[in-house]
């Protein structure tokens, strides 16, 4: 197993999501409401109450002063079902009640989120620690130490079993560290990047897959296993 690299110090993940030590910040992306209503699955069960409680899970773990959602908070391009309407409106009224500060950077399927999301949304944010968080799909203005970026929704297959995984990167773009997280939604089956290059990954920020560090995070232990970068790790899968 991979040693976790010193630049990475400051990041904890746990269900999906990353704490950022140093600017005592959450950050989860592509949450997906909706995706149950376009997809006919009989039950949405990642809209609603499921997301709220695994947000407030993370919330009295890490108490932070600050949670961003990094993009595509919603699913349907075209259309606001209610289910992701009630989904969105009670995921800001959970964190507010926890009395954090909610930051929303908008993704390429946030067309309608203005129509649902009380607070204000921007392209990007920078964190007190110089953290820049974007969706993904396009590059951000801001330039900052560290990025964080969803859009892509990585998973990894180890020894048949294909799970979410997060990428991290030291100096993988504008010379600052990369973290690619994977898809907050439990409905999205992930773009497995176990024989991938960087092209295949839907993201301009991601330009030297080979190099970034496979991360995933196992519930059942509580455990995050760090793996070699892919290029090495290709040769083992």
């Amino acid at each position: 197993m991979a040693i976790r690299p010193p630049a990475a110090e400051a990041l904890t993940v746990a269900d999906r999501a990353v704490y950022l030590d140093d600017a005592d910040a959450v950050v989860l992306a592509d949450l997906h409401c909706g995706r149950g209503d376009a997809s006919r699955v009989a039950a949405p069960i990642d809209a609603g109450e499921s997301i709220r409680q695994r947000v407030r899970t993370l919330l009295d773990r890490f108490e932070p002063a600050t949670i961003v959602f990094a993009g595509d908070l919603l699913h349907s391009f075209d259309r606001l079902p209610r289910t992701a309407a009630d989904a969105i409106e009670g995921l800001w009224a959970n964190c507010v009640d926890a009395g954090v500060e909610v930051l929303a950077v908008e993704g390429n399927h946030d067309s309608r989120l203005a129509d649902c999301w009380p607070g204000s949304v921007a392209d990007a944010v920078t964190l007190a620690d110089g953290t820049v968080v974007c969706h993904g799909h396009a590059p951000p203005e801001q330039r900052g130490h560290r990025y964080v970026i969803g859009h892509a929704h990585p998973a990894i297959t180890i020894e048949g079993v294909k799970r979410p995984c997060y990428l991290f990167g030291d100096a993988a773009y504008r010379g600052g560290e990369l973290l690619v997280l994977p898809a907050f939604t439990t409905l999205a089956g992930g773009v497995d990047i176990s024989d991938r290059r960087a092209g295949d990954l839907p993201s301009p920020l991601v330009s030297t897959l080979g190099s970034l560090q496979p991360v995933v995070w196992d519930d059942g232990d509580n455990d995050t296993l760090w793996f070699p970068p892919l290029r090495q790790l290709q040769r083992l899968l």
